[in-house]
């Protein structure tokens, strides 16, 4: 996927509907994450909201993607805080154009869920980077320092 595919989704706040067209030149940063309100996507959200500014500075926007609702991505943004957006992926369109369901192993069974990705597209939509099967500590300072680049 070389460049950022045209799509229309749920997202939190105003307006209701996100589309690649309203990036109006500023780089993008989504982040598939598995589930709002558990421990790493919790930690990996906060990370993201602490560098917030910077990432702004470097001319970014932040938008994070889950299967959950936008009820459930609005009380989390608030819960946490959060500066930014969030995709609400129920029907799991949007993971599956990026290639992030998985079967994974949990409690010893398999289950088919989100795998922790992020993707870094310049003002134009071109991919500039992306990091797939992603672990939490220090992933949201090398993002920012590939922003930055």
């Amino acid at each position: 996927m070389p460049k950022l595919p045209d799509f229309s989704a749920a997202i939190t706040g105003e307006p209701a509907t996100f589309r690649p067209a309203d990036l109006n030149g500023d780089k993008l940063i989504l982040y598939f994450y598995p589930k709002d309100n558990t421990p790493g996507c919790t930690t990996e959200a906060m990370q993201f909201r602490d560098l917030h500014a910077q990432f702004q500075a470097a001319g970014c926007r932040i938008i994070g993607v889950s299967r959950d609702s936008l009820r459930s991505h609005e009380g989390f943004r608030k819960k946490l805080e959060l500066p930014f957006h969030l995709i609400s992926d129920p029907d799991e369109s949007l993971c599956l154009q990026f290639g992030v369901m998985k079967l994974k192993k949990m409690y010893g069974k398999e289950v088919r869920g989100i795998e922790r990705s992020t993707f870094l597209f310049g003002p134009d939509g071109v991919l500039l980077r992306e990091w797939r099967g992603v672990r939490v500590p220090g992933h949201v300072e090398e993002v920012l320092q590939a922003a930055q680049a």
